[in-house]
């Protein structure tokens, strides 16, 4: 699945030489990435995406304006949807989807300058995306503003259990 996530980033991207990082825990097991995807750690183990999001987007700090971040298990995330995302951020620090009422951190677009801000929830142990968007210029992403590149919003679909990955398999969509 990882692949998966990384090649359709790649490819909405649309700039071959465009920093991709996957953020591991210290030690974890990872299949090999072909460059220029780079592994980093996240150097604290077991603190949730907001951790992972400050060790990526520290290291794209001065590379990059912005970061489309995903989870490893979006598996059916579509290279439209990530360029779309990306159109979407405008003047924003932040474009997250929000469909049917949940909003979805890892689906989203982050500049890098919200760094300082990710720093500061961690230390105060507000380990949630969303208190981000409380504090930070966020654009909601609407599932209107995204079915024209993902009629399904299949992009937003994580596999989380083995029920889902054989479903999957069984019909990939």
């Amino acid at each position: 699945m990882l692949e998966a996530v990384v090649g359709a980033i790649a490819d909405g991207l649309g700039d071959p030489a465009a920093p991709i990082l996957v953020v591991g825990a210290p030690g974890q097991d990872l299949p090999a990435l072909a460059p220029p995807t780079r592994r980093i750690d996240d150097d604290v183990e077991g603190e949730g995406p907001l951790r992972g999001m400050a060790a990526g987007l520290g290291a794209l700090e001065g590379s990059v304006d912005a970061a489309f971040v995903s989870s490893c298990d979006a598996s059916l995330l579509r290279p439209a949807f990530v360029e779309r995302m990306l159109a979407l951020l405008g003047d924003h620090d932040i474009a997250v989807p929000v469909v049917g009422g949940l909003h979805h951190p890892l689906a989203a677009v982050y500049r890098i300058e919200v760094l300082p801000m990710v720093r500061d929830l961690l230390a105060r142990k507000r380990r949630r995306p969303f208190f981000l968007f409380e504090t930070c210029r966020t654009r909601v992403v609407t599932a209107a503003d995204l079915k024209a590149v993902d009629p399904g919003l299949d992009s937003l679909r994580n596999i989380n259990t083995p029920e889902e990955y054989e479903s999957l398999v069984r019909n990939p969509g």
